[in-house]
């Protein structure tokens, strides 16, 4: 039975390297120091500074515009200077940020304030998440562990802090601290993080070569590596790590211009679709914030009870996050993991108005809650693994970045759209919803499956 069960849900070849390790334990630190502020700026903007409510919602928004739409920024740094130095001063900028809001008092330095957080996740995030994917590549090729394990659990680290997060600011509020409490807290957070990368994050990343090396000349770059066989371009273009010898031609092509570079990942047809199809899930996750309370609220006459359930997505993610992908990424592709949860995505949504309302009338949102939650443990992990598949590795961090740039736009043109379906009636407003996610599935369909990795698809979809 053991040997059955192993077969079916195998467990990771080998312990992620030092380096993988290091990168989920920044998704968890971060995530910890951004939550423990976050819940509680709306209320502090309101309450607090006596702001209007319509002045408290763009200043939320310009934060999530400087972050996710500027994602596509801080990938493309992270191609052209290494993810060390952009992390580095992502992490600066964020201690910064959440120092300047802790005493911002007027309007003009709460945005500034907010403008420079929300900059500061735009650059060390696609960093982050670039090298989590690139290693999570290598570690594949190395071991046979499918990438989505690696990425899954990077996923998971992001929402235990995400859950800690708002634990550590609710303890400082009930002691009396206040929101100047929690946005201190948050800086020391990053000041640890800053110096405990600064200590450990290697200069040169392992498997990557260094963006700004020089170009060899005419005779050298083309000689060796062009002029030969391919079977013998290998050793002499490049002194590279094993892992990294596999892929010559991500060599050759390290002098592309910037320009090349954007012209290449946003003409890549394949990679736009993937934005595409992720886009839709973005915006249906996005109805967390905006029709869940409705929801909830309709149920219930309050929202107090909000926060249970996002508490319920955080630990389901937490604590299934692993299994799930434990058992999905050798059984089945990525391509028909972004299907099936975005499908599952659509089947929360068409739930709620079938759900018989249950204790305190929260069943129709336990259930979206749950069915949201389930997808998204399905379909961000193979999301992610489908980049390496459809762009160059020396265009990895824009092209991660350019990911969220375009879910983000898709939402901020998308929260109007779907704002508007408050006023309709439930079946109507809950199926239109269902279909988001699930015009989302059927794009996916038309990705390559992704099962293997670069040596099997890139060069393919690519061209």
């Amino acid at each position: 039975m053991r040997r059955f069960r192993s077969r079916v849900c195998p467990r990771l070849a080998s312990a992620p390297t030092p380096y993988l390790r290091l990168l989920t334990a920044t998704q968890f630190a971060f995530n910890i120091g951004f939550y423990a502020v976050l819940p509680y700026l709306a209320t502090h903007l309101g309450s607090g500074l006596g702001m209007a409510g319509w002045l408290v919602g763009l200043v939320l928004g310009l934060r999530t515009f400087s972050q996710q739409g500027l994602f596509v920024v801080g990938g493309a740094l992270t191609d052209r200077y290494g993810p060390r130095p952009v992390v580095l001063a992502g992490c600066a900028l964020r201690i910064a940020g959440f120092g300047w809001l802790a005493f911002a008092g007027s309007t003009a330095t709460v945005i500034g304030a907010v403008l420079l957080i929300g900059f500061a996740a735009a650059l060390f995030s696609p960093a982050v998440e670039s090298e989590a994917a690139r290693e999570a590549v290598r570690h594949e090729r190395d071991t046979g562990a499918p990438r989505a394990h690696v990425l899954a659990l990077f996923s998971a680290a992001g929402q235990a802090g995400a859950f800690l997060g708002p634990l550590l600011g609710s303890l400082l509020l009930l002691l009396g601290g206040g929101f100047r409490a929690a946005c201190l807290a948050g800086a020391l957070v990053f000041v640890a993080v800053l110096t405990g990368h600064a200590r450990l994050m290697p200069h040169t990343t392992p498997g990557r070569e260094p963006a700004q090396e020089p170009t060899p000349p005419p005779a050298q770059a083309q000689h060796p590596a062009q002029a030969q066989p391919p079977a013998q371009a290998q050793h002499p273009a490049q002194e590279q790590p094993p892992a990294q010898q596999s892929a010559p031609h991500v060599v050759t092509r390290t002098a592309q211009p910037a320009r090349s570079s954007w012209r290449a990942v946003f003409a890549n047809r394949p990679f736009l679709l993937l934005c595409l199809a992720y886009s839709t899930y973005l915006v249906a996750y996005n109805q967390l914030y905006l029709s869940l309370p409705v929801e909830v609220e309709r149920a219930t006459g309050s929202q107090a009870a909000l926060g249970w359930l996002f508490a319920l997505s955080s630990l389901l993610v937490v604590v299934a996050q692993m299994p799930v992908t434990r058992c999905s990424a050798r059984r089945i592709a990525p391509r028909t993991a972004l299907v099936t949860g975005l499908a599952v995505v659509a089947a929360g949504f068409a739930a709620v108005p079938l759900t018989p309302a249950g204790p305190g009338g929260l069943l129709p949102g336990a259930a979206l809650v749950v069915l949201l939650t389930l997808g998204q443990m399905l379909l961000v992990p193979a999301a992610r693994g489908l980049v390496p598949d459809l762009v160059e590795d020396r265009q990895l961090g824009l092209a991660t970045g350019a990911l969220s740039s375009v879910s983000g736009v898709a939402v901020l043109a998308g929260s109007a759209a779907t704002g508007a379906l408050l006023e309709a009636s439930a079946p109507v407003r809950w199926a239109a919803l269902a279909a988001v996610p699930l015009a989302g599935a059927l794009l996916a369909f038309t990705l390559p499956a992704g099962r293997g990795g670069k040596e099997q698809g890139a060069r393919a979809v690519t061209g």
